[in-house]
């Protein structure tokens, strides 16, 4: 059988018969694949603790018929061991794993830049690097604009008028002017949209020092906009403890 070794972000497990694992993989150089762990649920073995999720693992894996088959895994940084000790950054690193599905849709087909930006969230995370919260809308921005539904935060996204803009449109793709903007339509603060327009562009420094105001509010308009983008909302952001 063919064999290939590749990095992986372990983003979810199920168990499989009595002593094996199905391991939901998203790869550097293969995109999202499903493999399996055998025997990794017995007590001895040697390597089942390095696949859970948040795991940056570096695998050797053999094609399979059904699922690829993982035949060595040696950990590169074990992000979920630090992640899990801390409820709020827990539940962020679920958010983003489960994001992280969804933005790869067709498994086996490579996506880089998502693949970077979930091993970079999860480093900022397990790291500290910044406040999670920032973090993850940080992350779900720069996803969706990679999966091509960036949202305008100056110009009108229909009209290119000039900005900013005093309406945000989850339909009309961002800010919109007066004469563009639909029937429902949010009025974020200025300092709303430079805040998503600093998470979106990594200016950090315009990030972290911004007021929990404009925190909440550019968090609810993100993930209303990743929501009406990806046609339902993700399970585990409800349970995103923002502080």
């Amino acid at each position: 059988m063919a064999t290939y070794r590749d990095q992986a972000i372990v983003l979810r497990t199920q168990k499989l018969g009595e002593a094996d694992r199905i391991i939901t993989l998203f790869t550097r150089d293969h995109g999202r694949l499903r493999a399996v762990a055998k025997g990794v649920r017995r007590t001895k073995s040697r390597w089942g603790a390095r696949l859970e999720p948040a795991s940056h693992v570096d695998l050797l894996l053999y094609s399979g018929k059904t699922f690829d088959v993982v035949s060595q895994a040696e950990t590169i940084e074990n992000y979920g061991d630090v992640i899990s000790q801390d409820y709020q950054q827990w539940t962020i690193a679920s958010s983003i794993l489960e994001a992280a599905e969804r933005f790869t849709a067709q498994e086996h087909e490579p996506a880089l830049q998502q693949f970077l930006l979930v091993s970079g969230a999860l480093k900022a995370l397990a790291h500290k690097t910044y406040d999670p919260s920032l973090i993850l809308d940080a992350y779900l921005l720069r996803s969706l604009s990679v999966a091509g539904y960036a949202p305008s935060l100056t110009n009108c996204s229909r009209c290119d008028a000039p900005g900013p803009h005093k309406y945000f449109s989850l339909v009309g793709g961002g800010s919109v002017c007066t004469e563009c903007k639909p029937s429902a339509a949010a009025t974020p603060t200025p300092a709303t949209l430079s805040l998503m327009s600093d998470l979106l562009t990594g200016e950090w420094s315009g990030a972290v020092e911004s007021e929990n105001k404009s925190r909440r509010e550019a968090s609810g308009l993100i993930a209303a906009y990743l929501q009406w983008h990806l046609e339902r909302g993700l399970r585990s952001l409800p349970m995103v403890e923002r502080i």
